[in-house]
């Protein structure tokens, strides 16, 4: 039986399974995004192309959820949260079965556009659900345990799918994760609660909403903390596409050890986003953005400097590039608080805007590190550099300071 009823907005308390089911929702992004990602050398021998060929895969993919998202935000916006989420997990259901049978990688590139699609209701509704219950910091806290167990996904998923490729071909994962949307799909329609009262949709006209996403945009506050979140998408892409490449075949790591490399950075985010709560009680919301942007831009550049010489130690470019990753569970849960703090009225577009911004940057770096791949580190830490660079340039450009309004909206 479905949970309709909506939760009292606002007060900060909310039952301890809702944490645990947006976060499973949620999950569906880093499932979908690492499981995979062992497989890219299966993938480009099968179809028979260059080495790094299914980045291409992982770039449309991205590509999929920055456009899902701001639709999916103005459906979240009209609708309320759970029809747009029971549709889209549908989509994604669907086209994993689709990813599964390509015949070619073309099709495979398109299943993932369209599984990206649907999947992005998923990125972007469970934010809007935790600005709709909670704020401040308590949106802070929430989002925090969010990450928590989101976090288990990226440490788990790339392990599953090298186990899976030891047992079976790469198409064995894409079944695996239409089974994670059939699982979604029957969890939110048995318990989700719609967190979105009726008398707070917004009308659905394509107007209204361009001039509402105009508004978000052109808000300081939401885009000098959107655009940072961007700028570490960016730098995580490049990671993301560059890694197995790098790691896999240019350092010639099994894909077991890689995938254990690439848990060892998730387990960082984690940790670290369990201590942002600490953190932000100690520094602010303002004070643990710009110590957090300022020491991963420091790394990055610690990265590059050791990718640009000869003989460098994976297991020690792993380790920095861990810490990065570390950071980010600074970053985003504070910056998206930053970001939607303005906006309760329709936290939903905004969290579409933020989520368009974060993946059309960070398919932009996807893009580029297939295209500047040249076997070698470098083109990864150079992408991590310039993302650091412009999220610290971000971070300056923000008010200092957050007016009252920005801790608590009306």
């Amino acid at each position: 039986m479905a949970v309709t009823a909506p939760l009292e907005t606002g007060s900060g308390r909310v039952p301890g399974w809702l944490p645990l089911l947006l976060g499973g929702l949620q999950a569906v992004g880093p499932v979908s995004t690492d499981m995979y990602l062992p497989a890219f050398q299966a993938i480009d021998t099968e179809f028979h192309v260059r080495a790094g060929g299914a980045q291409l895969t992982l770039a449309t993919w991205i590509l999929g959820l920055a456009f899902g998202q701001l639709l999916q935000g103005s459906l979240a916006d009209r609708f309320g949260r759970r029809v747009p989420l029971l549709l889209g997990t549908a989509i994604y259901t669907v086209a994993s079965v689709g990813c599964a049978t390509a015949p070619s990688l073309a099709w495979l590139a398109f299943w993932r556009f369209v599984a990206a699609l649907g999947g992005s209701a998923s990125m972007i509704v469970p934010r809007a659900v935790v600005r709709d219950v909670t704020e401040g910091h308590a949106a802070a806290h929430m989002m925090s345990r969010l990450i928590l167990i989101l976090g288990v996904a990226p440490i788990l998923a790339p392990s599953l799918g090298s186990l899976v490729l030891r047992f079976g071909s790469w198409r064995s994962i894409f079944w695996i994760m239409a089974g994670y949307g059939m699982w979604g799909l029957v969890l939110t329609a048995a318990f989700l609660p719609d967190t979105l009262a009726i008398g707070r949709r917004v009308t659905l006209h394509f107007g209204s909403a361009l001039a509402r996403y105009a508004h978000i945009v052109t808000e300081r506050v939401f885009i000098t903390h959107a655009l940072m979140l961007s700028s570490t998408t960016f730098g995580l892409f490049a990671y993301l596409s560059g890694s197995p490449t790098v790691f896999i075949t240019y350092y010639h790591l099994s894909p077991t050890v890689y995938a254990l490399l690439f848990g060892a950075a998730a387990s960082a985010y984690i940790l670290f986003s369990q201590l942002n709560r600490f953190v932000i009680k100690w520094l602010g919301l303002d004070g643990t953005l710009h110590a957090a942007s300022s020491l991963y831009l420091m790394l990055a550049l610690v990265l590059l400097v050791l990718c640009a010489g000869r003989g460098s130690n994976p297991f020690l470019l792993a380790a920095v590039i861990a810490v990065t990753q570390g950071l980010n569970g600074f970053i985003n849960p504070t910056g998206t608080v930053g970001a939607l703090s303005r906006h309760a009225a329709h936290a939903g577009s905004a969290s579409a805007v933020m989520g368009t911004l974060q993946f059309l940057i960070g398919s932009s770096s996807g893009f580029l590190m297939a295209w500047l791949t040249n076997g070698t580190p470098l083109p990864m830490a150079a992408l991590m550099v310039g993302g650091a660079c412009a999220m610290k340039l971000a971070d300056l450009c923000r008010p200092r300071k957050a007016p009252a309004a920005a801790l608590h909206p009306s």
